[in-house]
């Protein structure tokens, strides 16, 4: 039998969780230092995602951060002033955890949206990558860090997520030069959903998971696992896949109760099974 979990009462200990109905929210919590990342909040959030995947009780995500910034990246002296001390083993070992966040946020079911104001720079950026839809504040300030340490721009996914997101020519002229990207030209390039006032930057992005939630969460389900398997398909391998989901989503009671309310000429009530 399928392992199920309940969520709703997680107590997290490395930033902030709550739930309302289907919705959690995420909110990274030490506005002091814009919301840096640890080594300690690296592996509680991906032990969190990867546990989704068994939630019943949690249909989206919001992730977001406290204090008028997102994420300002990794913290420099929690994390980069013990990586330059760290042996080739040992250094390995972090960046494939910093990379398991991202796989366990893409790998989870639930579609998570990230809610973005102010600094959302390195780790922060690519946690942004990492979720289904962005929305974001013309004020807010993206930049993927990596090159002004000295490294490679290829970290956490960067270098196939990016380009997926906004093109390849975009994507190079942000790694190479670590550049802020504002909200504005993050919105034209297809980086953001969409740029919303500061002050209904949550309550939209809120509004926008409990919209997916009350859907057919299953097939959000399907349709996040085919996004995200068809990039390395062929058109006849993902036309035969998607072809053999669709088949799957038809045997659930959601399509079903949504061909009886057409019918009835109502609204359907989506349950996720």
């Amino acid at each position: 039998m399928m392992k199920k979990v309940q969520l709703a009462n997680y107590k997290a200990t490395h930033f902030g969780w709550s739930v309302s109905g289907k919705v959690a929210t995420i909110t990274l919590n030490r506005p002091e230092r814009k919301n840096p990342i640890t080594f300690e909040s690296y592996g509680e959030l991906r032990d969190l995602f990867r546990e989704l995947v068994y939630a019943t009780d949690i249909k989206a995500v919001v992730f977001t951060g406290a204090g008028g910034n997102f994420c300002s990246g990794g913290d420099v002296h929690d994390i980069i002033g013990k990586l330059v001390k760290m042996d080739m083993l040992d250094l390995l070992a972090f960046t494939r955890m910093t990379g398991d966040l991202v796989k366990a946020m893409r790998s989870c079911p639930q579609p998570i949206i990230s809610a973005i104001d102010g600094i959302c720079a390195g780790a922060g950026a690519m946690v942004a990558c990492g979720s289904d839809l962005r929305f974001g504040t013309a004020r807010s300030k993206v930049a993927f860090l990596f090159v002004r340490v000295g490294l490679a721009a290829a970290d956490m996914g960067a270098c196939t997520l990016l380009p997926r997101l906004i093109g390849m020519s975009r994507a190079a002229d942000l790694l190479y030069t670590g550049r802020v990207m504002l909200g504005e030209e993050a919105e034209r390039f297809g980086f953001y959903n969409r740029v919303v006032d500061p002050e209904k930057l949550l309550e939209e992005a809120t509004a926008m998971a409990n919209s997916l939630a009350d859907g057919p969460t299953f097939g959000h389900g399907m349709t996040k696992t085919m996004l995200y398997q068809e990039w390395s398909q062929g058109l006849d391998e993902c036309i035969e896949a998607e072809a053999q989901a669709q088949a799957i989503c038809m045997q659930t009671q959601d399509f079903e109760r949504a061909y009886k309310a057409f019918a009835a000429k109502q609204t359907p009530v989506f349950e996720g099974n």
